[in-house]
């Protein structure tokens, strides 16, 4: 049973900073790209930043120069770090693991950034 259980999230003021992480348990880690996605109210979830077992990066262009992922295969750990956060960027925030046709999903943080 493959479990990804995020945490880290809460209220900001705009500018500030929050770390997310994301704990992964049941699963050999290190083999999956990771991602943090995020939804909207009403709208379906959207792509913030993946990393790969090897530790190359992707972000959507909203949050690049903003917002950092990373990971320590060691902790079976994956990290969001935002900073300047804006108002724009509250949301529910969760945590992907892939690894071909296996597909594992965290609860989800509520991240308000307040202006």
């Amino acid at each position: 049973q493959v479990q990804l259980v995020e945490s880290g999230g809460g209220l900001v003021q705009a500018g500030g900073s929050l770390r997310l992480s994301c704990a992964a348990s049941g699963t050999r880690f290190s083999i999956y790209v990771m991602g943090w996605y995020r939804r909207f109210p009403g709208k379906q979830r959207e792509l913030v930043a993946t990393i790969t077992s090897g530790g190359s990066t992707n972000y959507a262009d909203s949050v690049k120069d903003r917002f950092t992922i990373s990971r320590d295969n060691a902790e079976n750990t994956v990290y969001l770090q935002m900073n300047s956060l804006k108002p724009e960027d509250t949301a529910v925030y969760y945590c992907r693991g892939t690894s071909g046709l296996s597909n594992y999903w965290g609860q989800g943080t509520q991240v308000t950034v307040s202006s």
